[in-house]
């Protein structure tokens, strides 16, 4: 099935139509930049221009930057307080004048990791971090997804542990990788001692350099990078559509 992903992030919002089959984009990534925080008006704007740049009238499928229950927004980050309680579908349906089905976009991100990426074909606890602007998650057991499990948001000393291990921390105090690795190994230990994985899997911009910080990691359970890089969160939104279906 062909279905128009778009993910949103809090920079930018990302889209391509994707073949759900094979997990490949049907065309190069059309990419919108976006205000932190962004008023509803600007966030549709930017949908309805990677719907009118593929000509799409199909299914889209959205992966948003916050909790999704349904059609309705629940609790968001870097993306703004003003589009708690929105019908997310209902704006984006009418912006793009297509279905619509949102999801979390750390769900849409692992869902596409757990088909076609690091987690293909496990079937133990896989746990998905996408260090970013924050820190996403995505939580599996068997293959089947607990949604909304906002973990990058348990707090550590006052704040959400985003705040102090998340990829823009690196950036914004200049931290070595050691450095950066020592904080992300404090969350680890957290999420270990919480969760129990089988398998953590790093996403988010910094998957691609694993190898530089993989050294200074510490892990029971086996580390890997993501596989599907920036186009995790499109294809995994497109997956999300199908995934509706099924529910």
């Amino acid at each position: 099935m062909n279905i128009l992903g778009i993910d949103i992030g809090g920079s930018a919002l990302k889209g391509a139509p994707v073949d759900t089959k094979s997990g490949k984009l049907l065309a190069e990534r059309h990419r919108v930049e976006i205000s932190s925080p962004c008023s509803h008006a600007e966030g549709v704007a930017a949908a309805r221009e990677i719907a009118r740049h593929f000509k799409w009238k199909g299914p889209v499928g959205i992966g948003f930057p916050g909790i999704v229950v349904g059609d309705k927004i629940g609790a968001v980050g870097n993306l703004g307080d003003n589009w708690v309680g929105a019908n997310g579908a209902a704006l984006f349906r009418r912006a793009t004048g297509c279905r619509v089905r949102l999801c979390n976009d750390a769900d849409a991100a692992g869902l596409a990791e757990m088909k076609f990426g690091a987690g293909r074909g496990r079937q133990g606890t896989v746990l998905m971090l996408t260090f970013g602007t924050g820190i996403g998650s995505a939580l599996f057991h068997r293959g089947r997804l607990f949604p909304n499990a906002e973990m990058g948001w348990v707090p550590w000393k006052g704040k959400p542990f985003e705040r102090f291990a998340g990829a823009a921390v690196r950036k914004r105090l200049d931290l070595s990788w050691s450095d950066w690795a020592d904080r992300v190994n404090v969350y680890l230990g957290v999420m270990e001692r919480i969760l129990s994985p089988d398998l953590i899997i790093m996403g988010g911009g910094v998957s691609k350099k694993f190898p530089e910080y993989r050294k200074y990691l510490e892990s029971h359970a086996k580390l890997v990078p993501a596989r599907m890089y920036n186009e995790a969160g499109i294809v995994g939104a497109a997956l999300a559509w199908e995934r509706g279906d099924r529910d």
